[in-house]
């Protein structure tokens, strides 16, 4: 767990030290991932079956990119390097498919970004994580939806 200083009255007081390379690790796989997940919902939005679904994938896409953006400024001012970048998922070739694994990643990323917020005191990354959550929760409703729409 990462913490960062601060007084612990059920630990007698002691001071517990933030541990900063698994908060920065954990913070590299949220970039990653939302790196992927704009790549992943380009593709998805060209195969969509209609203008308004695609709109609303593009829309993802957008949060998406906006997650990345911040979680990047996070890891700079954390590790004071620049984070890479890389693509740690295949994108699907179908759009069922597509719609499938947007779905539970989403729902994945949500638990994720929940326990990055807890383990953490630093009230900007936990509010940045719990926006990103529920953000991401919002996209696994969509990707639920268009689902259930598609096999109808």
């Amino acid at each position: 767990m990462y913490y960062q200083n601060y007084y612990d009255p059920y630990n007698q007081g002691h001071v517990r030290a933030q541990n900063n390379s698994q908060l920065a690790r954990d913070i590299q796989k949220a970039i990653n991932g939302e790196y992927s997940a704009i790549a992943c919902y380009e593709k998805l939005a060209q195969m969509a079956p209609t203008q308004k679904v695609r709109d609303q994938i593009l829309e993802i896409r957008k949060d998406e990119r906006r997650h990345y953006e911040a979680f990047r400024r996070i890891y700079t001012r954390l590790t004071g390097m620049q984070p890479t970048s890389e693509m740690t998922e295949e994108c699907q070739d179908t759009y069922t498919k597509g719609l499938d694994a947007a779905f539970l990643d989403e729902q994945e990323t949500v638990d994720f970004y929940m326990d990055i917020a807890e383990k953490t005191l630093d009230m900007t990354i936990k509010e940045t994580f719990r926006r990103a959550a529920a953000d991401e929760q919002n996209h696994a409703v969509w990707f639920l939806y268009f689902l259930y729409k598609n096999k109808a």
